[in-house]
């Protein structure tokens, strides 16, 4: 039998709970939010749905499943909370940028770039997810790139300025990543209109897909279909 999965895709100002690309429930996140608190206003909102399993897309660092640093955008106590016993379901815990990246995945070699609160970034080919910090990426007057493509840097930019300097840089990280596409996502993406070739918007949607396909098995050798690198 398929298992159903909730999705759960924390983000920097909202956490959104999905069990079908349809139905999405949402609450406020933010600054002071720890892991109890999340879980807290999640479990009025879940009651009358029914999952097997949980996939849940973090903005940080994760490995193996285990969040590995603190979130910037978030309340403290993440790294070593147990999620799988405070939601009694097994979950598989992502990058949220990973899981919203695996969801927009058609082939070829995928470089996913998320236009949020900070600046999401994952390369996929094949059956190989790897996870990247491009946010990092120092960018100048001691900046890193997330200052400049980020939500503060579009409030600093203005939207003109700020949509320039976007594509200024992905094109630049799709010619040294080799990506054979970008897919640009996140609640920013959708300032944009027409774009260049090779360039094309995902969808918030596809963080749903994206949670499922964490869960899809090899029929042959019946282990989990992608790597997480």
């Amino acid at each position: 039998m398929k298992k159903r999965i909730l999705v759960i895709d924390v983000g920097g100002s909202h956490v959104k709970l999905m069990i079908s690309r349809a139905q999405k429930r949402k609450f406020k996140s933010g600054p002071d939010l720890t892991p109890r608190e999340m879980v807290d206003e999640m479990k009025p909102l879940l009651r009358d749905w029914r999952f097997d399993a949980i996939s849940m897309g973090f903005p940080s660092p994760v490995r193996n499943g285990r969040i590995l640093s603190e979130p910037k955008h978030l309340g403290p106590g993440w790294t070593r909370f147990d999620f799988e016993k405070s939601l009694g379901k097994p979950i598989r815990i992502i990058n949220d940028a990973a899981m919203q990246a695996l969801g927009g995945f058609r082939g070829g070699r995928m470089l996913f770039l998320g236009l949020g609160t900070g600046l999401g970034s994952t390369l996929i080919w094949e059956r190989n997810v790897l996870p990247l910090e491009l946010g990092d990426l120092p960018y100048g007057n001691g900046h890193i790139i997330e200052d400049y493509l980020g939500k503060s840097g579009m409030k600093q930019l203005g939207d003109k300025k700020w949509k320039r300097e976007v594509l200024r840089a992905v094109l630049l990280l799709k010619r040294s990543l080799i990506a054979d596409y970008v897919v640009l996502g996140g609640g920013n993406a959708k300032k944009f209109g027409e774009l260049p070739d090779g360039i094309e918007l995902g969808h918030n949607r596809n963080a749903f897909l994206g949670g499922t396909r964490l869960w899809h098995t090899d029929p042959r050798t019946r282990r989990p279909k992608w790597q997480i690198l």
